[in-house]
């Protein structure tokens, strides 16, 4: 899959294509990552890319200009990808999104700076806004590198083990259950008796109450949102039984 990402600072990209999954992924051709930089769009000798903005305020807007042109040499590059501007105003990014962008030919992320970029560059060339959280960081650059990492995993091929992805926190709307490996007792806790039985189904029904449980308690928001099967109600309520008896 292609990625394209339209950043002032492309450099700041270099890690994450040599190092982890993802570097194994663009390592492999798994993978395409293509940068490109505004400031190779402009037309000033001092290649200017922000502008104070209209109507007053803090802070610079960067300029339509040279971010269209940027994003029309990406669109003839990639024709087939769709145009991503990462924005606190975006739709909340998520495991559903990443889903179906890995279906996509490509995707072209537009990393904002300063107050964020010219209205009409949004109007004009991009398809749709996504934002990784209610927060705020300096630039649309770590939002860029959570998205392709969140849709590179996803790739066919880029997981050493593909069940992994498919386990992975919200991947069917439940966060994941806990994991443990050797040794058997850490800091006088033991590893649940249960996933040393060998009982693959009983193992199956315990992983999965417990990302019920988790879901429950640390993200009640996923739980409401989703329709649980008869299992997953069952599991639930032996819990609830279980947690009313203690108290």
């Amino acid at each position: 899959m292609r990625f394209d990402v339209i950043s002032l600072f492309p450099d700041l990209f270099a890690a994450f294509t040599e190092q982890g999954v993802t570097g194994r992924a663009f390592q492999r051709g798994l993978a395409e990552l293509v940068l490109w930089n505004p400031r190779d769009y402009t037309t000033d000798r001092h290649r200017t890319v922000d502008d104070r903005p209209y109507g007053g305020g803090p802070g610079m807007v960067m300029k339509p200009e040279p971010l269209a042109a940027a994003i029309g040499a990406a669109r003839q590059a990639a024709p087939e990808s769709r145009v991503v501007y990462l924005s606190p105003q975006g739709e909340r990014f998520d495991q559903r999104q990443a889903n179906q962008a890995a279906q996509w030919g490509g995707v072209i992320l537009l990393a904002g700076r300063y107050e964020g970029i010219d209205e009409r560059v949004v109007e004009r060339y991009v398809d749709c806004e996504w934002s990784i959280g209610d927060y705020v960081v300096s630039g649309g650059e770590p939002a860029a590198i959570v998205v392709i990492d969140a849709i590179t995993r996803l790739l066919p091929g880029v997981l050493g083990d593909a069940e992994s992805a498919v386990q992975d926190s919200y991947m069917d709307g439940l966060l994941d259950s806990p994991h443990y490996t050797r040794p058997v007792e850490f800091a006088g806790l033991r590893v649940p008796e249960i996933l040393a039985s060998g009982d693959h189904q009983r193992i199956r029904r315990w992983r999965l109450q417990q990302a019920l449980i988790r879901t429950r308690l640390r993200r009640p928001d996923l739980l409401a949102e989703r329709e649980l099967t008869g299992e997953e109600r069952d599991l639930l309520n032996d819990y609830m039984r279980t947690l009313a008896e203690i108290r």
